[in-house]
């Protein structure tokens, strides 16, 4: 899913331009960081969660050399689907 594509389905279901729309779905995106950056999660009922877990620092591996890497700890966003759309897909 893209945003344009998000911005289409807003357009088709309302009588906006696609300017507007298009600013609509960037603000809908915007929103959904904003919370996960304070709360470290985002529901939307139906579909699903969005979660902020912590990743470890690790040793890898560059795939083309074969060289020992050492990756930083970070943030990943994970995703849990609500048993709702489970079913539907």
């Amino acid at each position: 899913m893209s945003k344009a594509f998000i911005a289409n389905v807003i357009q088709s279901s309302s009588s906006i331009t696609g300017v507007s729309a298009n600013r609509a779905a960037a603000d809908v995106i915007d929103a959904i960081v904003a919370e996960l950056k304070k709360n470290g999660k985002f529901t939307l009922p139906t579909f699903g969660t969005f979660t902020v877990r912590k990743t470890k620092a690790r040793k890898g591996v560059n795939p083309r050399t074969g060289a020992p890497v050492k990756v930083k700890a970070g943030k990943t966003v994970r995703f849990k689907a609500s048993p709702t759309i489970r079913k539907l897909v």
